[in-house]
């Protein structure tokens, strides 16, 4: 029982047993025109539900049109702030106007059915209550004291106890035909196909976004830690004092360089307006290098070619393949040999991170768990229209970047 009434206790049962009502004000003014409202008969009834439909359709075609009955219906048909059950779920309706004729075509629809239902509900409304005062009127012993289409027999004592009926039956209604409404407006006045495809094409956007700041977080915070644990290691091991100062001086430049990096992308997930500062590129290469030469790699550098005609989002990507690839050489092998080249071609930027597997030391996985920066350098280059390749070769780990510059 309890459950039969919980809708009569919402406060969306009543707003939308208005939304309803409201939209029989059309066919009631044009009644006032014609046929009129003085006894009208049933043909009349009917006639004032077919005049107004030609009218309603022509507005449905005005594409603000379709943006008011959204509008109205998300805060009139569904649970929100001004009912006592809240509900999160999203109620699927545009509020957007009419950007093609299907659109236009589907708001007609929903606007005649809005009217006719209003109409129906708006007689019921009004002749349940007047049959509830008839059966009141009559067991007081005066019948027909109201406009009931209802003429009730006699006077009897016990027309009282029905007079709830109708109330409760009027209530009813109107919950069943907002509960029915509410359906008929995600369908008809939900978001369209090119509406869908655009709410998808930006949710995957979001996605991107997400994905781009995941991947500079995790180079940019994975190649200073790893920086730093190795030189805290090579200095502990070394008991040099002289190198001790070095490996702290290259962990504090490095950790600043990541701290710099952290607030660029921090800015970017709060969006206060404020520009984000420029992204590091190939021409501060050099800085990458000096970092893993700081922690006992030894690093063998060759650039050729113009590395300031690479355009800037292949600069960009492109230095955080190679700090990517530097960070796992000094993971995986330690401080080996590294061979790096940078080459600037007329169409092509390539470049290959060649490196000797430190003893005992096992090779980048190239799947899952460890392989993560690797699959980050292969999806910056496909996203680039290149390829990169990683594995052995000989006796050591090559990686190895191809870029069109295109």
């Amino acid at each position: 029982m309890p459950g039969l009434l919980s809708p009569l206790t919402r406060a969306v049962t009543y707003t939308r047993w208005l939304h309803l009502v409201v939209g029989a004000i059309v066919p009631i003014v044009c009644a006032m025109v014609y046929p009129g409202l003085v006894k009208p008969t049933p043909g009349d009834w009917a006639l004032i539900a077919v005049l107004p439909v030609p009218l309603v359709l022509a507005a449905a075609m005005v594409p603000s049109m379709r943006r008011a009955e959204g509008l109205q219906a998300r805060l009139m048909l569904f649970p929100g702030p001004h009912a006592r059950v809240r509900s999160e779920e999203d109620p699927r309706v545009s509020a957007a106007p009419s950007a093609s004729w299907s659109d236009r075509a589907r708001t007609g629809a929903w606007m005649v059915l809005r009217m006719e239902a209003g109409l129906a509900l708006g007689l019921v409304s009004d002749q349940l209550p007047a049959l509830s005062l008839s059966l009141a009127g009559a067991a007081a012993g005066s019948p027909g004291v109201t406009d009931s289409l209802l003429t009730l027999p006699g006077s009897h004592w016990w027309y009282a106890l029905l007079v709830p009926v109708p109330v409760l039956v009027l209530l009813a209604v109107a919950a069943a035909a907002g509960a029915l409404m509410a359906q008929a407006a995600r369908r008809l006045l939900g978001p369209s196909v090119r509406e869908r495809l655009s709410e998808l094409e930006q949710r995957t956007e979001r996605l991107l976004e997400r994905n781009r700041i995941a991947q500079e977080l995790h180079d940019s915070l994975g190649h200073a830690l790893t920086l730093a644990v190795v030189q805290a290691g090579a200095a502990r091991a070394a008991a040099d004092p002289e190198f001790t100062g070095r490996a702290l001086e290259a962990i504090e430049e490095t950790g600043r360089v990541a701290l710099e990096d952290l607030e660029q992308v921090l800015l970017m997930l709060r969006d206060t307006g404020r520009p984000a500062g420029p992204r590091p590129a190939l021409g501060e290469a050099d800085r990458l290098l000096e970092s893993a030469r700081s922690s006992g790699a030894r690093v063998d550098a060759e650039v050729t070619g113009p590395l300031e005609d690479v355009p800037g989002p292949i600069s960009r990507e492109g230095y955080r393949m190679l700090q990517e690839s530097l960070t796992n050489v000094l993971r995986h092998a330690g401080p080996v040999d590294v061979r790096v080249r940078i080459a600037v071609e007329q169409a092509r930027l390539r470049l290959e991170v060649r490196n000797q597997l430190g003893g005992g030391a096992a090779a980048p996985a190239a799947g899952a768990g460890g392989g993560r920066g690797l699959r980050g350098i292969r999806e910056r280059a496909a996203l680039l229209g290149g390829e990169a390749r990683a594995g052995q070769d000989g006796g050591g780990w090559l990686v190895r970047v191809d870029l069109p510059l295109r």
